[in-house]
């Protein structure tokens, strides 16, 4: 059998790095996410889209347990890492949340010097023995966010000082340095000009040698540009999920080309 017959829905599974299964959230008695299923697989970008209030951010935030900080928030249903349970009581969600990293909307850097929004960390999970080996982690973090020549004068400066685009490179230098498997993006670029935009979309594809990267993203060009899979949802559900070449140019569903074409949104 030639290995051609296994390309399309047939996922490698030796390739999946998290898999949801029968994902259900609740806020209250709103049933924002039902039923969904879906594989991330490793050094893959999947996008998460679909119009305003659809789920994607609140499916995005259970793969790191981040629903955990809202208290009428309950979450049903398996997702796995590596094949174990995320929400397995067992499991400390700060632990998770170091192999599972998070960018925002907005960036957050933290009130402090662009050296220490880096060390942060590792410094609380231990990852560097003395000064030699965090200053190390940090200038490795702050290279493969494609902002260390711009910072490496001023390290001791805030990052808060820094433009909009170099403040989201140095949240996703910061995300990256406590050594993740895992890298969730929530609009990422949304609050970036053109070309800061640009600049973090070309880092995502770079770190997809290293990372899985999820992407939620209002921005179908963005998707298109930089995802191997997507995930279109609508009203809470999982409509469709394949390759992205396949879902921008023969989806099939309905609510997915009508999404696509601009007619729901």
């Amino acid at each position: 059998m030639n290995d051609m017959t296994l390309v399309g829905k047939n996922v490698d599974t030796r390739n999946i790095k998290i898999s949801a299964r029968a994902v259900q959230v609740y806020y209250g008695d709103t049933h924002a996410i039902k039923d969904v299923d879906v594989d991330i697989e490793s050094n893959t970008v999947t996008a998460f889209i679909g119009p305003s209030g659809c789920g994607k951010s609140t499916f995005l935030r259970c793969l790191n347990r981040m629903n955990d900080t809202i208290d009428i928030c309950r979450v049903e249903g398996q997702i796995t890492l590596d094949g174990e349970d995320i929400y397995d009581p067992k499991v400390d969600p700060v632990q998770l949340r170091a192999k599972v990293g998070m960018v925002f909307q907005k960036p957050n850097p933290f009130p402090k010097s662009i050296y220490d929004n880096i060390a942060y960390g590792p410094r609380i999970h231990g990852l560097a023995r003395n000064k030699a080996e965090l200053d190390e982690i940090v200038e490795k973090s702050l290279r493969r966010g494609a902002i260390w020549d711009e910072v490496k004068d001023r390290l001791d400066a805030p990052g808060t000082g820094l433009s909009g685009g170099q403040q989201q490179r140095l949240c996703i230098a910061r995300a990256i340095a406590t050594e993740p498997e895992v890298l969730l993006m929530d609009e990422p670029c949304s609050a970036l000009d053109p070309i800061a935009t640009a600049q973090v979309e070309e880092l995502i594809d770079e770190l997809r040698q290293s990372y899985s990267v999820v992407i939620v993203t209002h921005s179908m060009q963005q998707a298109a540009r930089v995802s191997q899979k997507t995930a279109f949802f609508h009203l809470g559900n999982l409509v469709e999920f394949g390759e992205t070449g396949q879902i921008f140019t023969n989806p099939e569903d309905p609510r997915t080309e009508s999404y696509i074409t601009g007619r729901i949104g």
